[in-house]
């Protein structure tokens, strides 16, 4: 019923974010959506604190922040973007397949946890036009690495033209191609568990693969991290039954009874899972 209201009378922005609450499980209609009367009356306003509210006992009623428009806006107006990055981001909005580039606010949490793991070798799989990888780079020492892969060859120009232009290029290592092929030539060069950190935003259905090739290459408290993982809600949707979807669903759920590394999945941009090797 409130989606139908919301038809007739709100944005289809707010359509939106209110048809994604809706169609969440395990969540009570009535007591997630704290959409104020406002919403429903007058369509020039904003959701007032939306949020979501477990129906079971067990998750204790918590109120989980559901980002709306308005706040995700808040959440980049606190981003430290810098200014090579922007102008990367904003080459790349104009690009067929801008939609893979990440977000701000994701790149920035990708650096910070290369700051605080102090790495100095980092990868990275699935480049495109390279603002994650230079974000990365950026914050790597000078004497650090990071190998990036990636097939495309026109995204990848974009993305060494930036690193050239950031003065980093002498910290990344290109490697044009397959990266499942490189990954494995890297470890039969002798390379593995000697990286600190990886990151992985490439073909959904490779995922496992890659992990288990990026497992021999980091070390022990080294850090993966998985991109996707949410996939645009469609994890959860049991009418979406594609291969991408089924691919990062049995991903999920192996990562989940892998005792070969700490997990933590964040609903940060399209959902990330930070894998600590233990």
């Amino acid at each position: 019923m409130l989606t139908g209201l919301a038809l007739n009378r709100c944005s289809i922005s707010v359509c939106r974010t209110a048809g994604t609450l809706l169609n969440r499980p395990t969540v009570s209609v009535v007591r997630s959506l704290k959409f104020s009367r406002r919403l429903i009356g007058n369509c020039s306003v904003a959701p007032a604190d939306p949020f979501v509210v477990a129906d079971d006992e067990k998750y204790g009623k918590k109120q989980v922040i559901s980002l709306t428009p308005r706040l995700y806006d808040y959440v980049l107006s606190n981003v430290r973007e810098p200014k090579i990055l922007r102008q990367l981001r904003e080459e790349t909005s104009k690009m067929r397949g801008s939609q893979m580039q990440v977000s701000p606010d994701q790149a920035q949490l990708l650096a910070m946890l290369v700051q605080m793991l102090g790495a100095e070798r980092c990868i990275e799989v699935g480049v495109y036009t390279g603002y994650s990888s230079l974000a990365v780079a950026l914050v790597l020492p000078e004497s650090g690495c990071l190998v990036a892969c990636e097939r495309d060859s026109n995204s990848l120009e974009v993305a060494k033209r930036y690193y050239e232009l950031a003065g980093v290029s002498h910290k990344v290592n290109v490697k044009h191609g397959l990266a499942a092929e490189s990954l494995k030539s890297m470890i039969q060069n002798g390379e593995g568990s000697s990286y600190d950190f990886a990151f992985v935003d490439a073909d959904k259905r490779m995922y496992q693969d890659y992990f288990e090739l990026l497992l021999q290459l980091v070390r022990v408290g080294g850090v993966i991290v998985m991109d996707n993982v949410l996939w645009h809600g469609r994890v959860t949707d049991p009418m979406v039954n594609d291969a991408k979807t089924i691919s990062i669903r049995n991903f999920n759920k192996k990562l989940m009874d892998d005792k070969r590394v700490s997990i933590s999945m964040v609903p940060i941009g399209d959902g990330m899972t930070i894998c600590r090797k233990r």
